[in-house]
């Protein structure tokens, strides 16, 4: 909520003012400010923005910091460092190890594109420390090859993307990475999905099922298999359909308890639905869905009722999603 948020940020402006007495922190209620609101552009509540340098123009925004400790960590990164300088193997084993997420660059040399890329990337994901290297015997040691981001996950590599298309990889990175801060598989909730909209993947798989039925445990271990493989591109979402507060949701995608259990992919940018085609939930029907979505063969979903079988008896004939196209165009 914006109270909770704007408690977290007092506190990070309380720990930053010994630390940093440099950066100022202010509120303001816009409410009232309509010339601020208008100039700034602000859309949505609450909105953070850094001013660097005392200008006004293009300030930094702040999206999807929500604790005080992650707010410092923003801000110390846009301010000086985004990674560390790694030297020595108990260097890198010391932050692969301080949490249960970090990040470091494996590199040649420590100045070139994919240096600048992997630095930026820090800046935008303070969730998680990152820490970079070009020290033979460290990239050595864990038998990496050179011009590499390792996400480690509690101590072990679990992914490796290859850094060298330069500056284009940016965006695409930050997406990755923050879906490591995310579980495979995140139960929806009202907690969780202010974290799911705050990850910036347009790609949202939907699995709607009880999670108290007999068949859940073979469904969620297939589903968890195929999200493995689409991590970074599509975030996988389980929605149970026995919760009572979820009931919005099987609204929107017009979920009927006979179709259950259901897969439903939803691009966020553009609203449009998707219906996976097959009813068993298997590691290779979930596949060939994310497949062809992504690769934009997938027939987009527009919920509408069966047409009538006596649609065209009377002198008004009865329309309906289905047969509208057809009869009117």
């Amino acid at each position: 909520s914006s109270q909770n948020l704007s408690e977290e940020f007092a506190e990070a402006a309380r720990q930053l003012k010994k630390e940093a007495p440099r950066i100022q922190f202010g509120k303001i209620d816009v409410t009232h400010q309509h010339d601020l609101r208008k100039e700034f552009n602000i859309q949505a509540f609450p909105t953070v923005k850094f001013f660097v340098n005392g200008s006004r123009e293009d300030p930094i925004d702040c999206k999807g910091v929500r604790k005080a400790s992650t707010f410092i960590t923003w801000v110390k990164r846009r301010t000086g460092p985004s990674t560390v300088l790694i030297n020595s193997t108990d260097q890198a084993e010391a932050i692969i190890k301080a949490g249960d997420l970090a990040v470091i660059g494996f590199f040649r040399e420590l100045h070139n594109d994919s240096v600048e890329v992997f630095c930026e990337t820090a800046r935008d994901v303070p969730e998680m420390p990152f820490g970079m290297t070009a020290s033979e015997d460290v990239c050595a040691n864990y038998g990496i090859q050179r011009n590499s981001l390792v996400v480690f996950e509690k101590g072990k590599p679990v992914h490796n993307e290859v850094l060298d298309d330069g500056r284009q990889n940016k965006p695409g990175l930050t997406r990755l990475i923050k879906t490591f801060t995310l579980d495979l598989v995140t139960e929806y909730d009202i907690e969780t999905s202010v974290k799911i909209f705050d990850v910036p993947v347009e790609n949202h798989i939907l699995l709607f099922t009880p999670t108290s039925s007999e068949t859940f445990s073979e469904i969620y271990e297939n589903y968890r298999s195929a999200a493995a493989e689409f991590r970074g591109k599509i975030l996988f979402v389980l929605v149970d359909t026995n919760e009572a507060r979820n009931g919005r949701i099987f609204e929107y995608f017009r979920i009927r308890d006979i179709d259950i259990p259901a897969v439903r992919i939803l691009n966020l940018t553009s609203d449009a639905k998707y219906k996976m085609p097959a009813d068993e939930v298997t590691v290779e029907n979930l596949k060939e869905f994310c497949q062809s979505y992504l690769k934009g063969t997938a027939k987009q979903h527009l919920s509408s009722e069966e047409i009538p079988e006596d649609w065209d008896k009377m002198p008004v004939k009865v329309l309906v999603g289905k047969n509208f196209n057809s009869i009117i165009f």
